[in-house]
């Protein structure tokens, strides 16, 4: 017999540990039979609306215009009324003589005299046609007969209905106008309002509580204290039922406790027609929502795990007759699973057909690994290869938040392939609007210079896309034919040059500017003061107790750092972050002591500072592609004045300037 732990402490632990994770992983075809099965997929009951706010509204029902549109018969130019049997044989050899009635039919006047034989009205366009007259002809087909009885000299000859608009030809009276389940755009409301119509019967709009859970969550304005994150998923998911036709109620951030947020799930299951909580659902000290779920009414949950990637921890429920939906906490996660199986029934709902998703397809350029046995979705960037469409996934991982709006759509790796192989097509399926690849696409080392330098781009129309994936990635995919420019900044140890030696044959260099690495510390640290770069980290790599942050290989700082280290493997080597800003948080707050970045990095975390060496941030390009638009802006904007102050106030100098200090 087992006895339960004292410690309080201890008992949450060992409740941690064997805490029940997934009730039975599915297929996602299982999974989406599950849901369709227990969720009706149907337009909510209508309700009334004023015109004026039914625009992106679907009809509940068939509208009949209740008045003929135009309600009378109309002039179609400006000109004269007239009877058409006194324009017979008109012409300008023999023009017939019409007497002027003394009226004047503009527009909303209505017609007090009749048009009798050889007399015409004068009438605009849109003017009521008068009794008697049956065509109406153009003001240029007369001449003005002035004198005691004001007349028209007509020279063409008008046939009946000539530029006559009748009633009800745009919509007769009872005609139906517009079908049940149309989507009321602007067009639509031009008809309404023409129509008389000033409210209609439109599908409710859904009402979706959207609720965050974890302790770890903060809101959006609120001060970030240690440990903790901005609350992404509540705003991402409110504007993606609003999006896609719901009306978001948000419920704020629940914590991990069990009786809050029961507590908050029933307050949102009272008013709402379908509830969507963030987070709870993979294994954790603090995911207890599939437990609540468990007892907030009949059937409960109906999947918990779906053989996805991302998206594995999907629970889907329904308490009485609301549907729940318990996303991934991660970013990435949440959104795949949110429109793979919420949004439709948003839209359904709400009365909007099935999105109408645009894909292409592109090229895989090198091979991807996948898991068997889960149908894996990744995410990708489109690229302009030497033989159309290149697909660059985007390995960003589940909790990446920039993942969504980088990527230009994402295609499948079915659950029975262990991955793609380079070369193959895969069809990508769009997210959001579709719009065409960037002018540029720039692969390679992260630099807030370069960010700069995109935004000068975009202000003088040219588009480009960034994906950081170190200096020796970005140079592999130029050769590979994935992306237009490479950022780099690789050292060869044996020149002592700096990214030049790598260039293979067809490749150039654009000279970008310098930036001082060194090595980061926290200011205080006594083990740095008064020594260089060098002497430092050989003090530190003897000192057992101190600990490190390394780079990712392929990164021109890792080349930097291995030179530095001469071969040592000191505590935190593993450790190897993708970005300068990473090595300094990971210094900055105290899980590491030292790490190799460059100055403003570390002037921006307020860490202190050992010079090492200036480093060229270069940009290779094939040499045969140097006259297109855009590559030919990106070579004439690096010797730009206003892009070199810019680079100036982050401490970079450009090639030939002075050296920063």
């Amino acid at each position: 017999m087992t006895l339960p732990p004292a410690d309080p402490f201890l008992a949450r632990l060992a409740a941690a540990s064997r805490q029940e994770q997934f009730l039975a992983v599915v297929s996602r075809d299982e999974a989406m039979a599950r849901w369709r099965e227990a969720v009706p997929h149907g337009a909510l009951p209508p309700e009334t609306v004023p015109l004026h706010e039914a625009l992106g509204r679907v009809l509940a029902a068939d509208i009949a215009s209740p008045i003929d549109v135009p309600p009378f018969d109309r002039a179609l130019v400006d000109g004269f009324a007239v009877r058409s049997a006194d324009t017979e044989g008109a012409s300008e050899a023999a023009p017939r003589r019409l007497v002027l009635n003394p009226e004047i039919l503009a527009c909303g006047i209505a017609p007090s005299l009749a048009v009798g034989p050889g007399t015409a009205t004068p009438i605009a366009t849109g003017g009521v046609l008068p009794r008697g007259a049956d065509a109406v002809v153009m003001i240029e087909a007369t001449e003005f007969e002035d004198g005691p009885e004001p007349a028209i000299a007509l020279a063409q000859a008008a046939g009946p209905g000539r530029f006559v608009g009748y009633a009800g030809a745009d919509m007769a009276r009872g005609e139906t106008v517009l079908r049940r389940a149309t989507l009321v755009t602007a067009r639509e409301i031009g008809m309404l309002a023409a129509c008389g119509l000033a409210e209609i019967q439109v599908v409710r709009r859904p009402r979706v509580a959207v609720l965050s859970t974890g302790d770890e969550l903060a809101a959006p304005g609120e001060p970030l204290a240690p440990a903790r994150l901005y609350d992404s998923n509540g705003a991402i998911v409110a504007a993606s039922v609003t999006e896609n036709g719901g009306v978001a109620i948000p419920g704020g951030i629940v914590p991990d406790d069990e009786v809050a947020l029961e507590n908050a799930l029933r307050r949102a299951l009272a008013r709402a027609d379908l509830v969507v909580l963030s987070g709870g659902t993979s294994k954790g000290a603090g995911d207890v929502s599939h437990r609540i779920l468990a007892r907030l009414g009949e059937p409960g949950i109906l999947v918990h795990g779906v053989a996805l990637k991302p998206g594995k921890p999907l629970c889907l429920a329904r308490a009485g007759d609301v549907p729940v939906v318990v996303l991934p906490g991660f970013p990435t996660s949440a959104m795949f699973t949110f429109h793979e199986f919420v949004v439709p029934l948003i839209r359904a709902l709400a009365g909007l057909a099935p999105r109408e998703e645009e894909s292409v397809e592109a090229r895989l350029p090198q091979r991807l690994g996948s898991e068997l046995g889960r149908t894996e979705y990744v995410m990708a960037a489109l690229s302009r290869g030497t033989e159309g469409l290149v697909a660059l996934p985007l390995a960003k991982g589940s909790g990446a938040v920039t993942a969504f709006s980088q990527a230009d759509g994402f295609f499948a790796v079915p659950a029975d392939r262990a991955g793609l192989e380079a070369g193959e097509t895969v069809r990508l399926s769009r997210i959001g609007r579709a719009g065409r690849p960037p002018d540029l696409t720039i692969v390679g080392s992260h630099c807030l210079g370069l960010d700069r330098l995109v935004g000068h781009l975009a202000g003088r129309g040219v588009t480009a896309r960034t994906l950081w994936v170190g200096s020796a990635g970005g140079l592999a995919a130029l050769r590979r034919g994935e992306c237009d420019l490479a950022a780099m900044h690789l050292l060869d140890p044996e020149t002592g040059r700096y990214n030049a030696p790598y260039l293979t044959p067809g490749l150039a260099l654009a000279q970008g500017w310098r930036r001082l690495q060194g090595v980061v510390f926290r200011k205080g640290d006594a083990r740095f003061e008064g020594a260089s770069a060098q002497a430092a980290v050989a003090r530190l790599v003897a000192d057992e107790a101190a600990v490190m942050v390394n780079r990712n290989t392929g990164a021109g700082t890792r080349a930097l750092v291995d030179g530095l280290l001469n071969g040592a493997r000191p505590a935190g080597y593993w450790n190897q972050p993708r970005s300068h800003n990473a090595v300094a948080a990971a210094v900055a707050q105290g899980r590491a002591d030292w790490g190799v970045a460059i100055s403003t990095v570390a002037r921006d975390y307020g860490l202190g500072f050992l010079p090492l060496t200036e480093e060229h941030y270069d940009f290779a390009f094939r040499e045969a592609r140097r006259g297109e638009p855009a590559l030919a802006m990106v070579l004439s904007l690096l010797d730009d004045e206003g892009l070199a102050a810019d680079l100036g106030q982050l401490g970079f100098t450009r090639a030939g300037d002075a050296s920063c200090g």
